[in-house]
């Protein structure tokens, strides 16, 4: 399809019918500036100028006010005459220039060559009050890095992606954001017919591991030259702290190198699983990204895979960690071309690489501490987490659940006393539990712990609320019929996912025995 047949497939939408938008003046595509710039001095572009397809009979389904205060955008911004359409694909504000982009990257640990924003579209980037954000539309047709695919996402999984990353944020996890949720009666085929949504998304950046793959790959000077464009590029706007670095690539590598040590620590500490952790779906900016066939740990199994298509579990919540370590290793990999230093001897990229053997455990350290309430430190702390978390496994007890009710597990009675029933119910060897718990006390004292003080500072890091699948499932069967009211509310409730909320008991506790039979994929 050429690109004017593309666009004419737009409906057509006067501007004079325009009343606002959010700082026209300032929306901007500082992608497209340097795609522009890499085409004319070196004959390679970042992505394509390009439009969405257009979506059928758009509405409303969530709209995320707070996120909008955030940007400094006015509580009637989505009135806006052209609002539904410019979120649903269907036409632009002014200042906005849509972009698809390409990169490369390993999927599965395997290369897999170009790939791209085959159902992503940057809209631009604006000003606000917490830094300039990119808002970018999932779904809104095929661009040329679909790869013979449509472009389109389901209403399924934009309603998953709205509400987990609205999620991770509500749990202080860094993560990409949703601004608006659209749905469409067009059918989309998949395994079955479907119908289309399109979920808008914001974050300071979308750049991935894989953009990097993706010059570094074809081993052309030229488009070395690109890459140090884009390292320059990415420096200057999201690290300039590294502008004068003796080489910035290398400093680079460093910092995402802690980003993404940190980000893992997030992860493991409230049993998410990403489920596809790609190159191509790794942020340079330790974000998560992509929601696709994710899931939250219900009964605790360190082996678990979320992801159907996931034949040989590379992506099990206990592999994640060093799935992270190895993606790094990938990109230190695409810099390697500009760090001359490190011709002859890679020790030197080495050495940072390194730093994550370091950074991680020391992160999951932390997070395991304050998961435990403990606000000292002590050599053993690993292995007190590491313990608890075998009893666990041994019979399955629930992650989320577990860890929200060790808050309010009573120091001053024996492990075995009906005060502490609640938790240690929950493990079917209880004599593990006992001896465990033994240890618990006795660090508990070593640091003069007070329960009351320290089931306040749990409750503040260990949630009642998780998007667990099922949850997720029940709104999606709903919504296809017509009813949103379910993914409204999930919505609400996952905003503060550390405060019991009226109501919501079912929410906190354990998932129904059908849940076990749910299968996300990647087409999830």
């Amino acid at each position: 399809m050429s690109k004017l047949r593309h666009m004419s497939a737009l409906p057509h939408i006067p501007l004079q019918n325009f009343s606002w938008s959010p700082q026209a003046e300032r929306w901007r595509n500082r992608y497209a500036g340097l795609s522009e710039q890499l085409q004319r001095d070196l004959g390679v572009a970042l992505g394509t100028a390009w439009q969405g397809d257009a979506l059928a009979m758009p509405r409303w389904v969530l709209l995320n006010q707070g996120l909008a205060r955030e940007l400094d955008w006015p509580q009637g911004w989505h009135q806006d005459p052209l609002a539904l359409n410019v979120f649903s694909g269907n036409a632009v504000w002014p200042g906005m220039a849509p972009f698809a982009s390409v990169y490369s990257g390993h999927q599965f640990g395997v290369w897999a060559g170009q790939l791209g924003d085959g159902r992503a579209l940057l809209l631009g980037e604006v000003d606000s009050p917490i830094g300039p954000q990119e808002v970018q539309l999932k779904g809104a047709g095929a661009t040329p890095y679909s790869r013979r695919a449509d472009g389109r996402a389901v209403l399924r999984s934009s309603i998953r992606e709205f509400l987990c990353s609205e999620a991770m944020h509500g749990l202080g996890i860094p993560t990409t954001r949703a601004l608006s949720l659209v749905a469409s009666p067009q059918p989309v085929r998949r395994e079955t017919i479907e119908t289309a949504a399109v979920v808008s998304r914001v974050a300071p950046s979308f750049i991935r591991f894989g953009h990097f793959e993706h010059f570094a790959h074809s081993g052309e000077d030229g488009h070395h030259e690109a890459l140090k464009a884009l390292v320059d590029f990415v420096v200057s706007h999201h690290f300039p702290e590294l502008q004068d670095a003796p080489n910035r690539a290398l400093a680079l590598l460093d910092v995402v190198v802690a980003r993404t040590a940190e980000l893992m620590a997030h992860w493991q500490s409230v049993g998410f699983c990403h489920g596809v952790m790609n190159t191509d779906n790794m942020s340079i900016l330790g974000l998560t990204i992509d929601y696709g066939p994710f899931g939250f740990l219900d009964a605790f199994d360190p082996n678990h895979i979320c992801n159907h298509s996931d034949d040989h579990g590379r992506y099990s919540w206990n592999n994640q960690p060093q799935i992270g370590y190895w993606n790094l290793r990938a990109l230190a990999q695409a810099l390697l071309p500009l760090i001359p230093e490190a011709k002859d001897d890679n020790q030197i990229v080495i050495d940072v690489l390194q730093t994550y053997e370091q950074r991680f455990p020391q992160a999951m350290r932390a997070r395991w501490r304050a998961k435990l309430g403990l606000h000292t430190e002590q050599d053993d702390d690993g292995k007190l987490a590491v313990e608890l978390l075998q009893a666990m496994a041994s019979g399955k007890a629930d992650f989320t659940i577990t860890f929200r009710r060790l808050c309010d597990f009573r120091s001053d009675v024996p492990p075995d006393h009906p005060a502490n029933a609640p938790v240690r119910d929950l493990f079917l060897d209880r004599a593990a539990f006992d001896a465990w718990a033994v240890q618990y006390t006795e660090r508990l004292r070593a640091e003069d712990s007070v329960d009351a003080d320290r089931a306040a500072r749990m409750r503040r890091v260990n949630p009642v609320y998780v998007l667990r699948n099922h949850m997720a499932q029940v709104a999606i069967q709903q919504a296809q019929k017509g009813d949103y009211s379910e993914v409204q509310r999930l919505y609400q409730l996952l905003q503060t996912p550390f405060d019991e909320q009226p109501g919501a008991e079912a929410d906190a506790g354990f998932p129904p025995e059908w849940a076990q039979a749910i299968e996300v994929s990647c087409s999830s």
